[in-house]
């Protein structure tokens, strides 16, 4: 497994389930040491760095199953995620504020982060991660579970992030949602990479079709 990702760039991390996508999160994040291999972050090499040094060098990341602290408001979930920064309650209540904004939640920031819909807590787990000032983040199913319309909200939530030149690992089933805005895709399956390029030559790319459809 080999890619590379650039500053403000999307890629599109997709394959069945169970190809490993997660578990390569959980390396480029620090959950997990590589077994082999390296990863090289702004031109150091990262291997083997915990999660706490990886989002203070700019990894953040949202999970597929949302992990939102339910009794918390919205804002102090977003707190929590400014607090890497800053050691400041009031900047962080800053930060978070202008999270809220840039998420759309700006109307539910003191309700309690339980009370929140689907979408909304997909929303939250963007914005807290976007809170601790990525340079790279890593979006686990983020449109999992959503609308169409809710889709294409965030669709342009990511667009959104790009522009601020974050660079954004994306990993989705939902193909309307990846497949327009990825700059690049890289396909796993049983744990390998099995195909790379634009959106348009991996939905042509007969291995893939074999992955997720059958010969």
């Amino acid at each position: 497994m080999s890619f590379e990702l650039d500053a403000g760039q999307i890629v599109g991390l997709i394959g069945p389930n169970g190809a490993g996508k997660t578990t390569l999160f959980n390396c480029i994040a620090g959950f997990f040491p590589p077994s082999e291999g390296s990863i090289r972050f702004l031109g150091r090499d990262v291997t083997g760095a915990t999660a706490e040094e990886m989002a203070r060098l700019g990894v953040a990341r949202t999970f597929q199953i949302v992990r939102s602290f339910g009794s918390m408001t919205v804002t102090e979930n977003i707190m929590v995620g400014a607090m890497l920064r800053t050691k400041h309650v009031a900047a962080a209540r800053a930060r978070a504020r202008e999270m809220l904004a840039f998420c759309g939640l700006g109307s539910r920031a003191e309700v309690a982060a339980s009370s929140l819909t689907v979408a909304e807590q997909r929303r939250l787990e963007v914005a807290r991660a976007l809170a601790s000032e990525p340079r790279l983040l890593l979006l686990d199913e983020t449109m999992a579970g959503l609308t169409p319309s809710e889709v294409q909200e965030a669709v342009r939530l990511v667009r959104e992030i790009q522009s601020r030149g974050v660079a954004c690992l994306v990993v989705e089933h939902v193909m309307e949602g990846i497949m327009p805005i990825a700059d690049h895709m890289v396909v796993l399956d049983y744990g390998r990479k099995i195909a790379e390029g634009t959106p348009v030559e991996i939905s042509r790319n007969p291995a893939v079709l074999a992955a997720y459809l059958g010969e």
